[in-house]
């Protein structure tokens, strides 16, 4: 496993700091449709000896998660993105099929160890809903139901895939979060260990594979180890953070401070075989950080390097 991290803001600083608590990889945003962007970014990692493990984020797909990219003016997009990152060596492409949100929640600054801030949800202040990471910045207005979802999303692999295989890219889907059946009038369909193996059933292909984000697999309900054992040659890509709660209501947990058994989800993915980038999710703010974006703070990830890498010494790596 390399362990890899998003690293915000993208300064010198903060990029030598990831090297030296040992990251090997640099997840990053969607730059935008010019190449020279990805590779300025590569190029910048890879100074301070990382490379750039991935992009995930901000991507131009929302028009065709609701079947309404008429003019396939985002298919192309996405298409194009691939190619470039097959062209820059940059292997994993990390996609939702969230209709009209990404991640959400409805705090921001729950508390948690010695004061420590994180995100939350709930369900019944669902109105409260923030969207963190979401391209277009509001809530699409279309509604949508599964059965079309699904066939959205074949519609999109059966396109895409060809593309990612010859550019030797991989795009690894995650979960639904929170991973609710509807959010807003939208369902949702990522959302259980079955319709990850549906999802790697739907268009059979070595780059159609999955983020084994595992909070949102913990809010599930599932059994961490098992879920491992069941997706595991199709995982090329983990978020590791845990959960306390239920798909309707749940606050996040510093890396060591909740429900799952983190050494165990560790062996189960080196049995698994995996051996991809791991990085640490969404963190907690810690004191003189609450200028920082939430989740994605600096401090917070420094712990959580750590502790990751404790983990990977001590199970063997």
């Amino acid at each position: 496993m390399k362990l890899a991290s998003v690293v915000w803001p993208l300064s010198t600083e903060n990029l030598t700091l990831a090297a030296q608590c040992g990251v090997e990889g640099i997840v990053t945003r969607y730059p935008g449709p010019d190449a020279a962007a990805s590779l300025a970014v590569k190029s910048k990692i890879e100074e301070h000896g990382m490379e750039l493990a991935a992009i995930e984020g901000y991507l131009p797909i929302e028009k065709v998660k609701i079947g309404a990219d008429d003019d396939g003016a985002e298919l192309a997009s996405m298409k194009r993105l691939v190619e470039q990152m097959g062209e820059a060596g940059i292997p994993v492409l990390c996609y939702n099929f969230m209709a009209g949100t990404d991640w959400v929640r409805t705090r921001v600054d729950a508390p948690e160890r010695g004061g420590a801030k994180v995100t939350a949800f709930d369900l019944a202040e669902a109105e409260n809903a923030v969207s963190l990471n979401f391209s277009e910045g509001e809530i699409l207005d279309a509604n949508i139901g599964a059965d079309q979802l699904w066939k959205n999303l074949e519609s999109f692999l059966r396109e895409i895939l060809p593309v990612a295989e010859a550019a030797g890219v991989t795009l690894a889907m995650h979960p639904d979060d929170p991973p609710l059946p509807e959010f807003l009038g939208k369902a949702r369909m990522m959302n259980s260990v079955e319709n990850f193996e549906r999802l790697v059933g739907l268009v059979p292909s070595p780059a159609n594979a999955i983020c084994f984000c595992q909070g949102s697999f913990a809010t599930m309900g599932a059994d961490i180890p098992d879920a491992i054992r069941r997706l595991g040659k199709h995982i090329a890509y983990v978020h590791f953070r845990d959960v306390r709660g239920t798909p309707e209501s749940f606050v996040e947990t510093f890396h060591d401070n909740g429900p799952t058994d983190m050494a165990g989800a560790i062996r189960e993915l080196k049995a698994a075989g995996f051996d991809g980038p791991i990085r640490p999710d969404h963190v907690p703010q810690l004191i003189g950080e609450d200028d920082g974006d939430p989740g994605y703070t600096m401090l917070g990830r420094l712990f959580a390097f750590g502790y990751i890498r404790g983990l990977l010494h001590a199970t063997g790596d």
